[in-house]
């Protein structure tokens, strides 16, 4: 008896996927056509299905998607928020926005207005869109397993109190976030409370923050970015197990900008990296057991500035060139160690030739010190009284911490590589 039954229930079971299968299709929206708005079209559509959207400037109510959806914009599809509202609302899983323009998202005080928000879902994609004067490009709340990729960003925004993040997540895992071009936000990219996420190949420039921001986000990593001209440089705070890999911070020059600003973070890696012309290349306070390695400093203010509650950090085989500060601390006496680095200021030989010199370099220099209590003093930087002080104390060595030292200073600087070059390419998580 039972034979006879299962037949009949796995035919009801194919003849049931069958007909959920056929019933995916295409809806278009256009002027003109059978589907002129796509809050019909959302309304209309069944799970699986595609909306493509033709080229038209659309102005409707903020868009709610509830199903798991495909969304397609053909070139000129725009969807227009009037400054008034967020444009689209993203709460089921498995939702594709590819192609389209989200426009003029208003400047609101009492809620994060954006023109893409996901909440609560998972296994979204959003790819190859365009957002202009959004107050938040794109907004991930509470989302798992997403990916915000090739999207282009330009906040036009003049004040911090007035401007939204390009890329901000909240409560998220397993996010991938790569090759976005974003600038004109307040930060380019923010995250809070993240985990397991990949940030890869961005271009965040003229931010008026941070070009990245992140805090209380573990065992992240982000690789081949460039961090160019924003107010603040890149801030990671309150973090363990962050991977730092063959990113670019140039030219983030302001009275508090940094290229990397590091604050309460450990077991972490930053490695193969360019600082380039920053008021700090790396500013480092309560950083613990950290590598700092094969990464050029070349033309900043301050190459490394660590503080005395940074223990354990190992920097190795990076190359200092053209700094006016190699390195300043502020203190005396430092845990963390310097080996095998080239200095463009040493003066020792290598009588062996091994490549390395025989006499130890001491990067602290006496003025930078002095500027450290006194930063008007700067003023004497070019001074001849200043070079004697500087020489005064590499001869007998009073005030520079007499712990922080590079035994083998490198004789010729590391040839360049290529961005991450030396380090392997498996990410934590592998999102390839």
């Amino acid at each position: 008896m039972r034979a006879k039954h299962v037949l009949p229930v796995v035919l009801i079971l194919v003849l049931v996927s069958s007909c959920a299968g056929a019933r995916a299709q295409d809806l278009v929206v256009g002027p003109g056509g059978s589907v002129t708005t796509l809050t019909e079209a959302l309304a209309s559509a069944h799970p699986g299905d595609r909306i493509v959207i033709r080229a038209g400037v659309y102005r409707e109510p903020t868009l709610v998607v509830d199903k798991p959806l495909t969304l397609v914009g053909e070139p000129g599809a725009i969807l227009d928020g009037q400054g008034d509202r967020q444009i689209m609302t993203i709460l089921a899983d498995g939702v594709t926005v590819r192609g389209l323009t989200f426009r003029n998202v208003g400047v609101s005080y009492v809620e994060d207005r954006a023109g893409i928000k996901v909440k609560e879902a998972r296994d979204c994609l959003i790819e190859g869109n365009r957002f202009e004067n959004t107050f938040f490009a794109v907004y991930l709340a509470q989302t798992a397993d997403c990916r915000v990729a090739d999207n282009e960003m330009i906040g036009t925004y003049t004040r911090e109190a007035a401007s939204g993040n390009g890329i901000h997540l909240w409560y998220c895992k397993n996010i991938t976030i790569e090759h976005n071009r974003i600038h004109g936000h307040r930060d380019g990219i923010y995250m809070e409370f993240v985990e397991d996420s990949l940030i890869r190949g961005n271009e965040s420039r003229n931010n008026l923050r941070y070009g990245l921001h992140f805090m209380f986000s573990d065992r992240c990593r982000y690789e081949g970015n460039s961090f160019r001209e924003n107010r603040a440089g890149v801030a990671v705070m309150y973090t363990d197990q962050v991977e730092m890999i063959g990113n670019t911070f140039e030219r983030n020059w302001g009275g508090a900008s940094y290229g990397l600003l590091l604050k309460e973070i450990r077991d972490s890696r930053v490695e193969g990296n360019r600082f380039v012309e920053n008021t700090t290349g790396v500013y480092a306070e309560s950083v613990n057991r950290t590598t700092v390695g094969n990464n050029v400093f070349e033309g900043n203010g301050w190459a490394v500035k660590l503080m005395s509650s940074s223990q354990d950090n190992r920097f190795f085989r990076n190359n200092f060139i053209g700094n006016s500060f190699d390195v300043s601390t502020s203190s005396r006496r430092s845990s963390s160690t310097f080996e095998e680095n080239y200095w463009d200021r040493y003066e020792g030989y290598d009588l062996d030739r091994d490549g390395f010199g025989d006499v130890p370099f001491h990067p602290v220099r006496l003025f930078s010190l002095i500027v450290e209590q006194n930063e008007p003093a700067l003023v004497l930087m070019r001074s001849l009284f200043i070079d004697l002080l500087d020489a005064a104390e590499r001869v007998f060595p009073v005030l520079t911490p007499e712990t922080l030292v590079d035994a083998r200073p490198k004789m010729k600087p590391y040839p360049d590589r290529p961005s991450g070059a030396l380090f392997s390419t498996t990410a934590r998580p592998n999102h390839d």
